[in-house]
Protein backbone atom coordinates (compact mmCIF):
# COMPACT_ATOMS: atom_id res chain seq x y z
CA UNK A 1 0.00 0.00 0.00
CA UNK A 2 1.62 3.30 -1.13
CA UNK A 3 0.28 6.11 1.77
CA UNK A 4 0.60 10.17 0.92
CA UNK A 5 0.14 12.73 4.39
CA UNK A 6 -3.17 15.06 3.49
CA UNK A 7 -2.60 18.13 3.74
CA UNK A 8 -4.09 20.53 6.46
CA UNK A 9 -2.63 18.72 9.61
CA UNK A 10 -0.83 20.45 11.81
CA UNK A 11 1.49 18.00 13.36
CA UNK A 12 3.74 18.52 16.33
CA UNK A 13 6.12 16.04 18.76
CA UNK A 14 5.43 15.81 22.14
CA UNK A 15 7.71 13.81 23.83
CA UNK A 16 7.43 10.18 22.53
CA UNK A 17 3.74 11.02 20.80
CA UNK A 18 2.65 13.48 17.89
CA UNK A 19 -0.15 15.34 18.68
CA UNK A 20 -2.22 16.43 15.36
CA UNK A 21 -5.02 19.18 14.59
CA UNK A 22 -7.02 20.15 11.53
CA UNK A 23 -8.73 23.21 11.57
CA UNK A 24 -10.42 22.82 8.62
CA UNK A 25 -12.29 19.62 9.97
CA UNK A 26 -12.29 20.30 13.30
CA UNK A 27 -10.23 17.31 14.71
CA UNK A 28 -7.51 16.67 17.03
CA UNK A 29 -5.57 13.07 17.20
CA UNK A 30 -3.21 11.87 19.21
CA UNK A 31 -0.67 9.26 17.84
CA UNK A 32 1.47 6.42 20.31
CA UNK A 33 5.12 6.25 20.24
CA UNK A 34 4.41 3.92 17.46
CA UNK A 35 2.24 5.66 15.57
CA UNK A 36 4.50 8.67 15.81
CA UNK A 37 6.37 6.65 14.04
CA UNK A 38 4.76 5.69 11.55
CA UNK A 39 4.22 9.43 10.80
CA UNK A 40 7.64 10.28 10.66
CA UNK A 41 8.30 7.23 8.38
CA UNK A 42 5.59 8.69 5.98
CA UNK A 43 7.98 11.23 5.33
CA UNK A 44 10.70 9.49 3.22
CA UNK A 45 8.61 6.19 2.62
CA UNK A 46 5.17 5.94 1.84
CA UNK A 47 5.45 2.46 1.16
CA UNK A 48 3.87 -0.13 4.19
CA UNK A 49 6.27 -2.83 3.70
CA UNK A 50 8.77 -0.03 4.05
CA UNK A 51 7.50 0.72 6.79
CA UNK A 52 7.37 -2.63 8.29
CA UNK A 53 10.97 -3.33 7.21
CA UNK A 54 11.74 0.06 9.37
CA UNK A 55 9.13 -1.06 12.49
CA UNK A 56 10.83 -4.27 12.75
CA UNK A 57 14.45 -2.87 12.94
CA UNK A 58 13.83 -0.42 15.95
CA UNK A 59 10.92 -2.74 17.46
CA UNK A 60 10.63 -6.51 18.90
CA UNK A 61 7.94 -7.26 15.94
CA UNK A 62 6.91 -9.82 13.61
CA UNK A 63 6.00 -9.31 10.42
CA UNK A 64 2.61 -10.74 10.13
CA UNK A 65 2.21 -8.55 13.04
CA UNK A 66 3.41 -5.31 12.17
CA UNK A 67 2.13 -5.91 8.76
CA UNK A 68 -1.60 -5.95 10.32
CA UNK A 69 -1.27 -3.49 12.65
CA UNK A 70 0.19 -0.91 10.15
CA UNK A 71 -2.37 -1.51 7.87
CA UNK A 72 -5.25 -1.17 10.51
CA UNK A 73 -3.48 2.40 11.54
CA UNK A 74 -3.27 3.69 8.13
CA UNK A 75 -6.72 2.44 7.56
CA UNK A 76 -7.79 4.61 10.62
CA UNK A 77 -6.05 7.82 9.24
CA UNK A 78 -7.59 6.91 6.16
CA UNK A 79 -11.12 7.02 7.56
CA UNK A 80 -10.23 10.60 9.26
CA UNK A 81 -8.69 12.18 6.38
CA UNK A 82 -5.10 12.35 7.27
CA UNK A 83 -4.19 10.24 4.84
CA UNK A 84 -4.69 8.81 0.83
CA UNK A 85 -3.68 5.35 0.77
CA UNK A 86 -3.71 3.49 -2.89
CA UNK A 87 -2.56 -0.22 -4.17
CA UNK A 88 1.16 -0.24 -4.81
CA UNK A 89 2.15 0.39 -8.81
Amino acid sequence: MIVHKQDGWLAARVGTEVLMMSVERGLYLGLSEVGARIWELLDGCPDSVAICDRLESEFVVTRETCAAEVALFLDQLAAQGVVRCEPPG
